[in-house]
């Protein structure tokens, strides 16, 4: 269906800026859900409880938002696509290494993946300034939501 069944509130102009953004924010959080998910199965160490806890914390705050962002592009009149061969062609999260992980290497990897996602989000919310402050809207309050985890994530390597 390659025409929208919704009618965008959006020139088309901002639509595409709009949805792109929305898209490639879709994607780094689907794929910061895995990432999260892979390390809490995978983490091991002293504070290990700690480590998998607060891993599983991150997932559900990129589940929630995955959510948001996707229900947003359709609400702009975008399809949104977090299929999995779409994820891996295009996340801009770094790559999480495979097998156990220690505790520190573990928050090491989620400090440089939120950094990562955190700096793609913040050109977004400079892309979105003109297109659609809505979106824009939600993706400063995606923004936060991931700066704060950075913090906290930041905080053990102290």
């Amino acid at each position: 269906m390659a025409n929208s069944p919704i009618k965008s509130p959006l020139s088309d102009a901002d639509k595409e800026i709009t949805g792109n953004a929305l898209q490639a924010t879709l994607v780094d959080l689907v794929d910061l859900s895995l990432i999260a998910k892979q390390a809490h199965w995978n983490v091991v160490g002293k504070n290990f409880r700690s480590a998998h806890l607060q891993l599983d914390e991150l997932v559900a705050t990129a589940r929630q938002y995955t959510d948001e962002v996707a229900e947003r592009a359709n609400a702009i009149g975008v399809s949104p696509n977090a299929k999995a061969k779409t994820v891996v062609e295009s996340s801009g999260a770094p790559a999480y290494p495979d097998n156990w992980q220690s505790v520190e290497s573990t928050v090491a990897a989620i400090v440089d993946i939120l950094a990562t996602l955190i700096e793609r989000l913040r050109k977004r919310i400079d892309e979105t300034d003109k297109s659609d402050l809505v979106t824009q809207d939600l993706l400063i309050e995606i923004t936060r939501a991931l700066e704060e985890a950075h913090w906290m994530w930041q905080a053990q390597q102290a």
